[in-house]
């Protein structure tokens, strides 16, 4: 068996026990590389005061070797901060208001991409197989094909394709889809994204369709598919069984004092309609006074991506907006939404996403969205609580069980959350029995086994689409 080599922007290292660090895809990438053996190569974090790199950090853990590259200030600056976040970001979230395009980001970003090709290469074995994660890297996969490397090399994209609208509003358009050319199977999250992706080809002769999910794009044959990520679906259903036994879950179930809970959880992003989100339950309770008092919010926001400066723009929105409306609608024993700015752990966190009678889960663009898994995943069989979805997750393509809606519409949000609270336990058990299958048979260990099969050249993906008999027909009023 060929040995596996990942590279990503940033590598979970393992703790001194050898466990991979909580999260699905980082546990399923460890498993992977401890049955195969191989590299898994990534930026460390750390940044060095001088213009240059400091070399290649190479730590051994059994089967796996991680190898570790610090960047310059002026690396990150460029490649991370700036090209990466500030441009390709909210271009395939499609939000062409919020690029801020500079040359020498862009320099920066395809330099740090040759760096790591250059820090890679020489680990590489001739039978190796190689796949590459997410925007950050998309050239890496030409810069060693210039290197003389012909390996088989595979990249997946954890967030949306925008259409080709869209995506030629960069002025490096061309170069960016001649990287993704470059490797022999380009994975995406939806359908969708993979349309998208063709359309970009064919829109200026760029490329050429041959059917069976192979194109032709300068001079090379390769294959785009569709591989929705997923999570450790009875690891984290177990976990928020268990969740009981934890201090701080009890302390939460005592203070909500018998009142419902509508749960949100979201890294801090504009992409995740967190302000919208805000403003459709503050509507929800001028709509339904008989809910004062008797329903709490509760939205937690990680913080991330400080250094880039939209980021603080955003933080400082959701806090005022969450304080005006706590001030409005608060009463002296009651106060509708609790506003977390702060990671919380993968066991509490199950056990909330259990005791929550509604998971919102409403971005306003998302690739995937493995919040609204895992809330799936953490309910009670017995007396689930309904999952409110954005149409525009990917992960509406695959739960047909949610109340889908669209999180521009305060008012349907509103009514949605009305809906859900309200719902016989009859239906939300239908409901939830019609997702909870799907999502053990394709966890995410499926999703990296899939993968790695077609990349391999043989095997069929199963795609996004659920089959006829258990996908079902969402009805006029499933969709909010």
């Amino acid at each position: 068996m060929s040995r596996l080599v990942v590279i990503s922007n940033r590598v979970p290292l393992p703790d001194k026990s050898g466990a991979a660090p909580a999260g699905g895809l980082a546990v399923a990438l460890q498993a992977a590389l401890e049955e195969r053996g191989g590299i898994w190569m990534g930026w460390s974090g750390k940044s060095t005061s001088g213009r240059e790199t400091s070399g290649i950090d190479i730590r051994e853990q059994g089967k796996i070797t991680y190898a570790l590259v610090d960047l310059s200030r002026k690396d990150v600056e460029e490649y991370y901060a700036g090209f990466a976040n500030r441009v390709l970001w909210p271009l395939c979230h499609y939000r062409l208001d919020l690029t801020d395009y500079a040359r020498k980001d862009m320099a920066g970003y395809f330099r740090v991409n040759r760096l790591f090709a250059q820090q890679l290469a020489p680990l590489i074995k001739p039978d190796d197989v190689i796949w590459v994660h997410d925007y950050h890297l998309i050239p890496l996969a030409a810069e060693l094909r210039q290197m003389g490397l012909k390996n088989r090399i595979g990249f997946f994209l954890h967030i949306p394709w925008p259409p080709a609208d869209v995506l030629f509003t960069l002025p490096v358009h061309e170069t960016i889809m001649r990287g993704l050319a470059s490797y022999d199977l380009v994975g995406f999250q939806t359908r969708h994204d993979a349309e998208n992706f063709a359309g970009c080809l064919k829109r200026e002769g760029i490329g050429k369709e041959l059917g069976q999910g192979l194109f032709e794009a300068y001079g090379h044959v390769f294959r785009a598919d569709v591989f929705p990520i997923s999570i450790e679906t009875a690891a984290f259903a177990e976990a928020a069984r268990t969740s009981r036994r934890h201090a701080l879950v009890g302390r939460m179930r005592q203070s909500l004092a018998g009142r419902d809970l509508i749960i949100g959880v979201d890294r801090l992003d504009y992409s995740k309609g967190i302000t919208n989100r805000i403003e459709a339950f503050e509507r929800f309770i001028v709509n339904n006074p008989d809910s004062r008092g008797r329903v709490t919010f509760l939205q937690v926001t990680p913080k991330s991506r400080s250094e880039v400066p939209e980021y603080g723009d955003m933080q400082r929105m959701v806090a005022e907006l969450a304080g005006r409306v706590n001030g409005a609608l608060s009463t002296v024993d009651w106060t509708p939404i609790r506003y977390v700015n702060r990671s919380i752990g993968r066991s509490v966190l199950a056990g909330l996403y259990r005791m929550a009678q509604v998971g919102l889960v409403t971005p306003l663009r998302d690739g995937m969205n493995l919040v609204a898994k895992e809330y799936v995943a953490a309910q009670d069989p017995e007396n689930p609580g309904v999952l409110i979805l954005s149409r525009f997750a990917g992960a509406a393509r695959e739960l047909d069980g949610a109340l889908l809606v669209n999180p521009y519409d305060t008012d349907a949000v509103s009514d949605a959350i009305a809906r859900a609270l309200s719902m016989p336990i009859e239906a939300r058990r239908e409901r939830w029995n019609q997702m909870m299958p799907h999502l053990l048979e394709n966890d995410v260990s499926h999703w990296c086994e899939s993968f790695l099969k077609a990349l391999a050249g043989h095997g069929e993906t199963k795609g996004d689409e659920r089959p006829a008999e258990t996908k079902g027909i969402l009805q006029p009023n499933d969709s909010i």
